[in-house]
């Protein structure tokens, strides 16, 4: 099976890479960033997202956000206008659920199958191969993928029908968000107190407080370290899904809408490409402290 693969940004081009090292032929364009390094492993390069589907049995997007998507996709030049009927369209990109069925129905009646599949995991993640990937979509189009998605992540869950993946990456992201600014506020509370948050970490992070999103991040605020596995600017958009999304179903998220303008200050603050985990940095400016190990 040749798969086309468009999006090669700092999710998609490790994602590429271990299709590539699966031994899958792949068909790769991205119209901003250069891709020389997946032709050198063996990948072909295209010239357009029409190219890609056309030459591609299974074309995979991995993209910012709705509007990126609907024009790889359903633009001039798009994979719309490339693909034959019967090829499979799988949208990893995190978008809003709405978007992903727009897509899906435009597909459709052309004769072309598609998955939402977002993932969840970051860049560690993606390299590794780990992502977990939520699914929405028909289950016999999702049983003719699934090895491949397999390839990029360790967890590939059909979550229900089209739309139903992004659904679930906006609760993942919900958790996420959540997760890190209580760890944060936690932490900038035990420093100013002066006790070492090291130490309060290795004496929760074991019992019910502990989670995997704590065990990721809080090593890196212990550091000062914020490069971006996941960007705050990713986070707002994914979270601005959420409360559109729950907004239009009648759902309160008032904790979302809380962190959503935590992230928003960090962005005029000057760290929207810093990693999440500088969710830190709003408490710490606000409490005059720097949570550190020592």
């Amino acid at each position: 099976m040749t798969i086309g693969f468009i999006g090669l940004g700092i999710m998609g081009r490790p994602m590429a890479k271990n299709l590539i090292k699966a031994g899958h032929q792949l068909v790769v364009y991205d119209k901003c960033a250069p891709f020389d390094d997946l032709v050198a492993l063996g990948a072909e390069g295209a010239a357009s997202n029409k190219e890609v589907a056309a030459r591609s049995e299974l074309i995979i997007t991995m993209l910012p956000n709705s509007p990126h998507v609907k024009e790889a996709i359903l633009g001039p030049g798009g994979v719309i206008e490339g693909a034959t009927q019967g090829t499979i369209v799988v949208d990893m990109s995190s978008i809003a659920p709405a978007a992903s069925q727009e897509v899906g129905a435009a597909l459709a009646a052309k004769g072309i199958a598609f998955l939402d599949a977002p993932v969840s995991g970051g860049e560690p993640k993606a390299i590794d191969g780990t992502l977990a990937i939520m699914v929405g979509g028909d289950k016999a189009i999702f049983e003719k993928v699934k090895l491949v998605l397999e390839k990029m992540g360790s967890s590939v869950i059909l979550t229900g029908g089209i739309g139903s993946g992004n659904v679930t990456k906006l609760a993942n992201q919900i958790i996420v968000a959540l997760n890190i600014a209580a760890v944060s506020e936690a932490l900038t509370l035990v420093t100013k107190a002066g006790v070492k948050p090291e130490l309060v970490f290795d004496a929760i992070k074991g019992g019910l407080a502990g989670s995997t999103v704590m065990n990721a991040k809080v090593p890196m605020i212990l550091d000062g370290n914020f490069k971006p596995g996941f960007r705050i600017e990713l986070h707002i958009k994914d979270l601005q899904n959420a409360l559109d999304t729950a907004h239009d179903l009648g759902v309160p998220v008032p904790l979302t809408a809380g962190v959503m303008e935590t992230l928003q200050f960090l962005k005029n603050d000057g760290y929207a490409a810093h990693d999440h985990s500088a969710i830190v940095r709003y408490y710490e400016q606000m409490a005059k402290v720097n949570v550190r190990k020592e």
